[in-house]
This record gives C-alpha cells, structure tokens and sequence, in this order.
C-alpha cells in the first residue's frame, strides 16, 4: 500500500487537541536525507587585486576598428501648402434658437393666509401666585450675644529696656594704620639701546633689472569673415494673409418697448392696518410712613476709647561731632600719579626698490607664450539613423514556442471539503483528514484489477 501526503493548504488548527506541542511533520522532513558533517565548496573566484599590465597601449578601439563611414544625405525639406480660405457665409442658427418656444408666464400667487389678530377691550384682572402664597411675618429682632472685652489701659509706666541697650557700649573709632608699600616708579639713568636683531642682521641686496619682453604686432586673417547663419541660410519669407476672426459680432439686444415700472412686490403688497403698542403705567412710588433707623449693630455696640500713642523702643543715638577736618584721601589717590607720556614716533623702514619710472607694459605670460593654430574640427563617426531594408523572412520562434508542451492543470483533492472519488477515513488531533481512494490495479500473476488505496491529507 502506498501513501501519498499532502501539504495542507490552510494553517493547522487546534481544535480536537489543545497539548502545546506544535506539528512539525512535512514531506521535506520526512524525504529529506541527513548528510555527515560536509564542508562548503571553495570559491573559484579571483581576488579583486589589480594586475600591472606592462604591455603598450594601442589607441585602437573596437568603434573605430569596425566604424564605416558613410555619406550624409540632406533630409528633404516639405514646402507648407498655402491656406485658402472657404467661400461663403457662417451660419451662426443654434439647436436651442430653432427648438425653443417662449410662454408667457403669469405671476405666482401667494398661498399665506391672512393674519387675524385677537384683541378683547376688558380688563385684566388677576394675582400671580408669589403674591398669592407669599405671606409676611412679623420677625423680631435678635439680642447680641457679643462678649464683654473692653481694653483697660495700664496705669504704671514701661521702664523695661532691651538686651541691645544693656551691652552695647559706645567706643571712640581709632583708624588702622596701613601697612601697604609705596607704589613709586624708580626712573633709570641708562639711555635707551634701540638696537634690534633685524637692524643688525640685515643685508641689504642690489637687485637685477626686470626683464621686459617685447611685444607682438597683431596679424589679422586673409580670409573674409562667415557671418552667415542656419536662420538666414534656411529661412524663406512667404507672403501670406492675416487668419480671419470667426468670432460673431456682440450685437446688443434692446426694446423699444416703454418701461414699466412696477415689480412683483408693488403689484402684491397690500397695507396692513397697525395698531400702536399699548403702554403700561408704572405705580406711583408711595414712601412707607415713619421715620427710618438708621442704627445699626455696630454704632449701637461700639463704645469709644481714649489710647495714647505708642512710645517708640528705639535706643538714643549718641550723635558725635569734631572739629578736625574731613580726611579724603584714599589708597588710589596716594598710589596713582599721573606721569606725563608722548606719543611714540612711527618707525619706517627706507624704501629700497626703486619706483618705475617708465610706462606699464601690460604683457602676460600667456599673451607673450601664446601661438594661435588653425583649429581643424574634428570629424563625426556617428552612423546614420538608415533602416536598412532585408529580403529575408523574420525569424520569431523562440525555445519557449518550440520546447513547450501544454499540460493539463490538475486540481488537488485537498481544496475540496469532501474530494470526490475518495472515502473518508478518520481525524488526527491537529484537524487534519484523512481520505483513501481505491483504484484498479492491474496484477501480473493472473491478469486482475487489485483496487489500491491511497491516502490523501486535507
């Protein structure tokens, strides 16, 4: 008996099994043979170094070893035919001119009813409910239930004094003596030695007279100058006409008919009688009678004392005044002295390369090595863009019209829910099905059909 297995097509579910093993069986696992321990091949590959060809390089190359030049042929130039006008006249009637039909519409009349307004002359009579539920009570007034704390003022004196006054002692200031050294510049009796080592070790050169090169005469061209272009070589003026507009004349549509003028809104509206607002009338404001109180809790509660004011804490200040006069001098004052300074002269060097007298000779090296050459252009080895026409059949057969055979495209029994043809047998725990399918085979001992069973996995 055979066995055939088949990849499902779907991902393995798990619901007759929910063990955490995952299924790991495969046609390639199972066909796949294990080989021993085989060691990649080696690469044949050379290693990128550069190779020093000592060989002479020839300037031949394959374009222009197997270039053939041809001859150019002009491209022939197509003469635009001349516009000629079409004769007759535009005919400018439209679809919407011939089928349109103009009616005459009458006004829309309105539909909205006519306002009725209800209005009666009584009186009105009534009491809203706040004035109806709300009745007045007669509240009496509260005692106060304030306590009695009235500030009584003490009758001995304060004579009490702070821990500053009871320690601090005045004391007379007695300046220290700065101990600080004369800042005093002490001036030598040396004159000043100007010599530096550049006015001692420098030579003075004679230097060589400049080389002035001789200049050019300009030789102008024999030959006559080219001034001829591609636009003038190639252009032709052709007389020809102004295109004609077929744009139609803006006529204006007017009547000589009278303006009316009324409109929709005069021809309808209808004045409406209004009545004016009516106007209610304020009460008069009647003052309740009695005389108002104007006392209140705190002006009846509130009894006034007599409070002296507060006698400041504050230690007398000894003022200590002398005689002796203000001494202002500082250590700036006595250490800084204004020394009178000049200003230094300039040191210039003498000039020792004389100035030109002469006139400037603005002559290059580029003017005085340049040679002009005759510039010779190089010639185009491009082939011409020429199909060129071939006697001979195209060959369009391919390896893939000649090699290939059609096959028929089998459907696998696995897709189908129930393939047919085969006989369901039983359901593994990760959901897959198993089905067998009998199928005569034919026996080599007697000659008869054995029916052959084949699994197929769903």
């Amino acid at each position: 008996m055979k066995t055939k297995r088949h990849r499902c097509p779907h991902k393995p579910t798990r619901i007759y099994d929910n063990g955490q093993q995952p299924c790991l069986t495969t046609e390639y696992v199972e066909k796949y043979p294990k080989y021993s321990n085989i060691p990649p091949p080696q690469s044949l590959k050379p290693k990128q170094e550069y190779q020093v060809h000592r060989g002479k390089m020839e300037g031949i190359t394959t374009f222009k070893s197997d270039y053939l030049p041809y001859d150019i042929v002009k491209r022939p130039f197509r003469v635009p035919e001349q516009f000629k006008p079409k004769t007759g006249e535009i005919e400018l009637g439209t679809t919407y001119q011939k089928d349109y039909n103009a009616h005459k519409i009458q006004p829309v009349i309105l539909v909205r009813p006519l306002e009725r307004k209800h209005t009666t002359g009584g009186k009105l009579d009534t009491i809203p409910t706040y004035q109806d539920d709300y009745r007045l009570w007669e509240v009496q007034r509260r005692e106060p239930n304030k306590v009695d704390d009235t500030y009584h003022p003490p009758t001995e004196k304060f004579g009490n004094s702070t821990t500053f006054q009871d320690d601090f002692v005045p004391r007379e200031l007695n300046p220290r003596k700065s101990f600080k050294p004369p800042c005093v510049t002490k001036l030598s009796d040396v004159p000043f030695d100007g010599t530096t080592s550049h006015r001692t070790s420098y030579i003075a050169h004679q230097l060589e007279p400049k080389f002035v090169r001789s200049k050019e005469e300009y030789k102008p061209s024999n030959q006559p100058f080219e001034d001829l272009t591609t636009h003038r070589n190639d252009f032709r003026g052709l007389p020809g006409q102004l295109a004609k507009s077929c744009k139609p004349e803006n006529t204006k549509v007017g009547s000589n008919a009278h303006f009316n003028g009324l409109t929709e809104f005069q021809d309808r509206f209808q004045p409406w009688s209004v009545s004016l607002p009516e106007v209610r009338k304020t009460k008069e404001y009647i003052p309740p009678p009695g005389n108002m109180d104007f006392n209140s809790t705190s002006h009846l509660d509130y009894v006034k004392h007599e409070i002296s004011p507060a006698v400041p804490i504050r230690p007398v200040s000894n003022g200590r005044r002398t005689n002796a006069p203000f001494q202002g001098n500082t250590t700036t004052k006595e250490d800084f002295q204004a020394w009178d300074s000049c200003r230094q002269e300039i040191i210039k060097k003498h000039q020792e390369i004389p100035r030109p007298t002469g006139k400037f000779d603005d002559l290059t090296t580029f003017r005085s090595h340049y040679i002009p050459h005759q510039i010779i252009p190089a010639q185009s080895f491009k082939p011409l863009r020429v199909v060129l026409p071939n006697s001979a059949r195209f060959e369009d057969e391919t390896m893939y019209r000649t090699e290939y055979t059609p096959k028929k495209q089998e459907i696998c029994p696995a897709n189908y829910p129930s393939p047919p043809g085969y006989v369901y047998v039983n359901t593994d725990s990760h959901g897959h099905k198993f089905f067998r399918q009998l199928t005569p085979e034919f026996s080599e001992s007697n000659g008869n059909h054995i029916p052959k069973e084949v699994a197929v996995v769903s």
